[in-house]
């Protein structure tokens, strides 16, 4: 009986490879235990994201502005948006900003609402006066005012600023200037507008009013509805020319048949 023939082995990987690809799958192993390890900060996720789609092109970048010590990123939605909408994503990033730069995270901070006819800034008044006064010595809250007058300014005319001025129920102290809370709910008005119109509003599309206590927001019984109370809203609303010219007509038309 004749010697059998062994038959050929197959070829098997060289050894360096093996090896090398036991190393890969280690080293993967390791870069996924890290990663369940480590806790993502999702706004330094955003900003990084924000960065390089930017530089691709594909969002816009934000700038730093003289409130804000970060660089935030807005992203720009696909569909188009009017002038004013812009605006208010301005204003609502300036108001960020302030919060952040001033920190108030224990009391009352700067908010923005809409309104039927336009949107509304809420500033308390803790963020720009001493109790019983109606001078703005917070030098953040003069930043933040002087930004709003430059979003002001790109705002179509149509757009009027109403400067309102609002107290809780206790009276000012007897060190304050002021008699009463409509003394100080106007003054305090009449301040932030005078501070609006230093950085350039025009004066015929800013108006001021006084509210004194009567539009609380939160009850006055107790401290921290006190402070909600005390503020200064800045309404932004469209007016149309056509109806007010009529309603002058109508209130002249009226006096003059007034005998």
């Amino acid at each position: 009986m004749g010697k059998q023939k062994c038959p050929e082995c197959e070829k098997c990987l060289p050894a360096w490879l093996a090896a090398f690809g036991d190393l890969m799958s280690l080293l993967l192993c390791f870069f996924v235990l890290l990663l369940s390890m480590s806790s993502m900060d999702a706004k330094k996720v955003s900003e990084a994201i924000g960065s390089l789609a930017g530089a691709m092109s594909v969002l816009e970048g934000g700038t730093k502005t003289e409130i804000s010590k970060q660089r935030i990123q807005e992203s720009t939605p696909i569909e188009t948006r009017d002038e004013t909408s812009e605006q208010v994503n301005k204003v609502s990033q300036a108001i960020m900003d302030a919060n952040e730069m001033m920190e108030k995270g224990h009391g009352p901070s700067i908010s923005i609402e809409e309104a039927q006819d336009g949107f509304v800034i809420q500033l308390p008044s803790a963020l720009l006066f001493k109790p019983g006064s109606a001078k703005i010595e917070n030098e953040d809250a003069l930043l933040f005012l002087k930004r709003i007058a430059l979003i002001v300014d790109q705002l179509p005319n149509k757009v009027e600023v109403s400067v309102r001025g609002h107290t809780d129920n206790v009276p000012p102290g007897d060190d304050s200037p002021y008699k009463d809370n409509w003394e100080l709910s106007s003054a305090r008005a009449i301040a932030v507008l005078k501070e609006l119109l230093i950085d350039g509003v025009t004066p015929e599309r800013i108006h001021a009013a006084a509210f004194s206590m009567y539009r609380p927001l939160a009850t006055n019984a107790t401290k921290k509805g006190r402070e909600r109370n005390r503020r200064v809203e800045l309404h932004f609303s469209g007016v149309d020319n056509e109806q007010e010219a009529l309603t002058k007509k109508s209130v002249l038309d009226k006096a003059a048949a007034t005998p």
